[in-house]
């Protein structure tokens, strides 16, 4: 469980200082509490967000900027 926290959090670093500011288009955010209350919105199911979220004192909610690609299904 400690291996699946830290690689979490490593992925949450790499996605926060990357280079690329490009808006993450899914669904749901995980909402970090401390350091600033930072986000990661890369999430297609509120299962898969609560994974990562558990344990690393964050909570799952829609991401606001959702936009669901018209015509897919």
């Amino acid at each position: 469980m400690k291996a699946v926290i830290l690689a979490s959090g490593i992925l949450a670093a790499l996605a926060a200082t990357s280079a690329s500011a490009l808006a993450q288009n899914y669904p749901w955010c995980a909402y970090y509490s401390g350091s600033g209350g930072s986000r990661n919105c890369g999430f297609v199911s509120f299962q898969q967000c609560l994974a990562t979220a558990q344990g690393a004192g964050a909570d799952c909610r829609p991401n606001p900027q959702f936009e669901p690609r018209k015509g897919l299904h």
